[in-house]
């Protein structure tokens, strides 16, 4: 049984306990990581070609260790000129191992930007409670919203940003950067 699965940016053909080096995985040493990214799998003959993946297919590995590769040497010359440039360079790599290939009923990996905006929004909401609960009586309600509406203004792109700024018709938004549009937004 092999698959090709897409990782770190580039496809590979891989089976079960081979080695494989991929670029630079922000994995720890030793921890296990899904790839969900199956393009192709074949199970003794019987080949599945996903489109563009294959669903519910993934492919898990055990990172062994970071390492960086052989140096490529990168020399530049023009004939006749007296130009010579001779550049090294080190590709930071990482060590996994295949421990197995799953063909249904792998679990999707959330994105990481979904996976941040859970986290702040976990984060956020006890701080909240927090604040307003022994502040009940003496803070009014507006001190509160002015933080939700900047977390909710700091989620959005620079452009969103400059069109909610036209919408609201404050000028000069073309040389603001994105911190003095969620500032001039949440006047």
């Amino acid at each position: 049984m092999y698959a090709i699965v897409e990782m770190a940016g580039q496809q590979f053909k891989v089976a079960k306990d081979q080695k494989v080096y991929v670029h630079r995985l922000q994995t720890e040493e030793g921890k296990k990581v899904v790839f969900d990214k199956v393009l192709l799998l074949d199970d003794n003959g019987s080949v599945t070609v996903g489109a563009p993946v294959i669903e519910g297919a993934a492919v898990e590995a055990k990172v062994v260790k970071h390492l960086k590769g052989d140096k490529v040497i990168v020399f530049k010359k023009k004939r006749r000129k007296g130009y010579r440039k001779k550049n090294g360079h080190r590709q930071y790599l990482t060590e996994i191992v295949v421990e197995g290939i799953v063909a249904k009923g792998a679990k999707k990996a959330a994105p990481a930007k979904a996976k941040a905006e859970k986290s702040v929004a976990k984060e956020e909401a006890p701080k909240a409670k927090k604040a307003e609960a022994p502040n009940k009586e003496t803070a009014p309600k507006k001190e509160a919203t002015p933080n939700a509406a900047t977390a909710n203004l700091s989620s959005k792109t620079v452009a969103e940003l400059k069109e909610m700024a036209k919408a609201a018709g404050i000028t000069g938004i073309s040389s603001m950067k994105k911190a003095e549009l969620i500032e001039a937004l949440s006047k």
